[in-house]
C-alpha cells in the first residue's frame, strides 16, 4: 500500500492500523536543533484523543506518545523523528457481523475491491483511529512554525449539522468537547447530540481552520501550489468531502469587483481569497472550511451486500463517533501545519530567506 507519506521537505510517514499493536509516524526533515519533549506532542493528542465527552467514541485510548529517534537531549537531531503511539484498549470482537458485509458510506466495500483482503478491526487502515499520528507529526511543526516564523495556526466548528455556529470568540473554543466559539449555542448543540445518539444515526459538520502570521511568499506555481497542497492534506482527512479557501464556493454569485481583495498602502481591505494568490501566500490570514460527512458505522440497519453479492441488512455495533467533526478541529490543525512547515522549507531552500 502506497500513499501513505505526505511532503517533500518535511515528510510524514503514517503506520499502523486500529486494532494492531501500534500506530505511529515517521518525520524526515526537520531541521536540528527544535527544543522537543514528548510533552510538547501529548497535549495536542489530548485535545483530539477519544473518550473525553459523551458525544464521541468511548474507545478509552491513552494516545500516550513515545518519541524513538531524532531527539537527543531534549532537541531534534536533524535524523527521522519516529513517533509511537500504542493501541491499549482495542475490542475486535464489536466487529465480527461485519466482517463479510460493507458499510455503506465506508471504505469496507473499495479496500476489499483494491486489495482482496481487509481488516474489518474497527476499519484497520481506514479507520480515523490514524488520524492520532497526523496530530502527533503535526505537533512538531506547530512548534516549529510558532517559534522559527510567528505563525499560529487554530481552527473551530463553525456548524453541526443543521445548527449554524456564529463566531463569538475564540475564548470559548477550547471550553467545550464542540470546539464551537460560541459558549451560548453549546447546550443545544449537547441536545441535538443526546437525540442523535438515542437514534442510533450520525451527522456531519464544518470546521474552519486559520492561519496566521505566514509572510507573502510561501506556495509554488502551478501543480504545488499552497491551496492544493492544503486541499490535498485535507481531502486525505477520513470523512472530509468538501475543501474551500477563502469565500470558497460562494465566490461562484460573487461579482470580480466583490471578490478581488483590493488594496491599499496600508495592506489589503478584504480576504476573499483566504490568503492565497496564484498558489503562493499573500501575508493575509490564510482560511480554510472543510465539509465531514456523517459517520457510516451507525445502529440504523442499511442495506448492503456480502461478499458473495448476496443482499443483506448491516447494523454497525461498538463503539463510534456520531459526529466524527467533533474531534477533527485539531486532526484539521495539524495537516494545516504539516503543509505550512513543509512549504516554509521549500520557499527558504528556493530564495534562502
Amino acid at each position: 500500500m502506497s500513499g501513505n507519506t505526505l511532503g517533500t521537505l518535511f515528510r510524514v510517514t503514517n503506520f499502523g492500523e486500529s486494532h494492531g499493536p501500534a500506530i505511529g509516524a515517521v518525520i524526515d526533515g526537520c531541521p536540528p536543533g527544535l527544543p522537543l519533549t514528548e510533552a510538547d506532542i501529548q497535549v495536542e493528542l489530548d485535545r483530539r484523543r477519544p473518550g473525553t465527552s459523551r458525544h464521541v467514541t468511548q474507545r478509552r485510548e491513552p494516545d500516550t506518545v513515545e518519541i524513538l529517534s531524532g531527539v537527543f537531549e531534549g532537541q531534534t537531531t536533524g535524523t527521522p523523528i519516529g513517533l509511537l503511539i500504542r493501541n491499549t484498549d482495542a475490542r475486535s470482537r464489536d466487529y465480527t457481523n461485519i466482517a463479510d458485509t460493507f458499510r455503506p458510506g465506508h471504505a469496507d466495500y473499495t479496500y476489499w475491491k483494491k486489495y482482496g483482503i481487509r481488516d474489518p478491526r474497527g476499519g484497520g487502515r481506514s479507520s480515523a483511529r490514524l488520524t492520532a499520528p497526523t496530530v502527533a507529526a503535526g505537533a512538531v511543526a506547530r512548534k516549529w512554525l510558532l517559534q522559527e516564523c510567528g505563525v499560529r495556526i487554530r481552527g473551530y466548528m463553525s456548524q453541526l449539522g443543521p445548527i449554524p455556529i456564529p463566531f463569538d470568540s475564540w475564548d470559548h473554543v477550547s471550553t467545550n468537547p464542540f470546539y464551537a466559539p460560541n459558549a451560548q449555542i453549546v447546550p443545544q448543540l449537547e441536545a441535538f447530540m443526546d437525540q442523535l445518539r438515542h437514534d442510533g444515526d450520525s451527522i456531519g459538520a464544518r470546521i474552519e481552520v486559520q492561519a496566521e502570521g505566514l509572510p507573502a511568499g510561501w506556495g509554488e506555481p502551478i501543480y504545488d501550489r499552497l491551496d492544493a497542497d492544503i486541499a490535498h492534506a485535507m481531502m486525505g482527512l477520513n470523512a472530509v468531502k468538501g475543501v474551500s479557501i477563502g469565500s470558497g464556493f460562494d465566490c461562484i454569485a460573487m461579482r470580480g469587483s466583490e471578490h478581488g481583495d483590493e488594496l491599499s498602502p496600508d495592506g489589503f481591505l478584504a480576504n476573499h481569497a483566504g490568503g492565497v494568490l496564484g498558489g503562493i501566500s499573500s501575508g493575509q490570514p490564510l482560511t480554510v472550511s472543510l465539509a465531514v460527512k456523517p459517520t457510516s458505522s451507525i445502529r440504523v440497519e442499511r442495506r448492503s451486500v456480502n461478499r458473495a453479492n448476496d443482499p443483506v441488512m448491516v447494523q454497525t455495533i461498538g463503539r463510534h463517533d456520531p459526529c466524527v467533526a467533533i474531534r477533527a478541529t485539531p486532526i484539521a490543525e495539524a495537516l494545516l501545519a504539516i503543509v505550512l512547515m513543509d512549504h516554509a522549507l521549500r520557499h527558504r531552500g528556493q530564495c534562502a530567506r
